[in-house]
């Protein structure tokens, strides 16, 4: 069976831009389609949650306009992310989706759902909250201080930013870096400084957006996050919930940021109840 350390990268043309996407799983009518975080590609999906999933539904992962191997150049808005995403999902001639978005993948995915409510069906938002939450501005100063603080350990900025610094944390994060190297052959290009810039600044002007009226996403939606998150607040998830008028939430103990891939064993399965209801 394919999995993610070996399913082959595709591309698609959508209006003049060649969007790279990879596709595995069952053969499902409503695939997943998964949105990344800040500075991701790829191959920073973590795979147990990809191959977890892609178990029982069909799987779309993609790098947006401007990320990694798609061509163009990152927008600086969340708005235009959300209809590149939109455009991308109606070029693979899909009618209707579930959205799998986390950090600022979620966010984009509910530009999705307000911009193309006819298109989502579930939603799961992890790692993230609304847009106009409080403190979402300090984002830079928070992300300046930890990578600051990996490079001065010589490792990848998310050890400080997705895991708690307890012996649990380091422990996860040891074991989410070991499965984001399991994939070896036909990588994705890293992130470029434009697209790093872009997505930071689309995030920070988000944060001190006015607030979306999500009581217009009539979707069901799943919301997750680690108790600790340094990046978006706990806080942020729980407000977030409340805003969605069909939501559920689970905040999973003594992680952050990353916490979903921390307790990838138990969010698989809680992903997988959700999408099945």
């Amino acid at each position: 069976m394919t999995t993610w350390k070996d399913v082959p990268t595709s591309s698609i043309n959508v209006d003049g831009v060649r969007y790279v996407y990879r596709e595995l799983g069952t053969d499902t009518d409503v695939p997943v389609v998964f949105l990344h975080h800040f500075t991701a590609v790829l191959d920073d999906w973590d795979p147990r949650v990809i191959d977890g999933i892609a178990a029982q539904h069909r799987v779309i992962a993609f790098d947006n306009r401007g990320v990694g191997g798609t061509g163009s150049t990152v927008p600086t808005d969340l708005e235009q992310m959300g209809a590149d995403a939109i455009a991308f999902i109606r070029a693979l001639g899909h009618e209707k989706v579930d959205l799998f978005g986390f950090s600022v993948g979620g966010a984009v995915a509910q530009m999705i759902a307000l911009q193309a409510p006819d298109l989502v069906r579930r939603m799961v938002l992890a790692g993230t909250g609304p847009r106009g939450g409080g403190g979402i501005w300090k984002m830079p100063f928070i992300v300046g201080g930890a990578y600051a603080k990996a490079a001065l350990a010589r490792k990848d900025a998310r050890h400080f930013l997705f895991f708690p610094r307890t012996v649990e944390g380091k422990t996860a994060a040891n074991a989410y870096f070991d499965r984001l190297a399991e994939r070896t052959t036909d990588r994705d290009k890293p992130i470029s400084n434009q697209a790093r810039l872009a997505q930071l600044r689309a995030i920070t002007t988000g944060g001190l957006h006015a607030p979306d009226d999500l009581s217009k996403i009539t979707a069901p939606v799943f919301v997750a996050n680690g108790d600790h998150d340094l990046m978006v607040a706990s806080e942020h998830s729980e407000d977030l919930a409340e805003r969605l008028p069909d939501s559920t939430i689970t905040i999973y103990p003594n992680s952050g940021h990353g916490g979903v891939f921390q307790h990838h064993e138990t969010f698989v399965p809680d992903v997988l109840k959700f999408l099945a209801d």
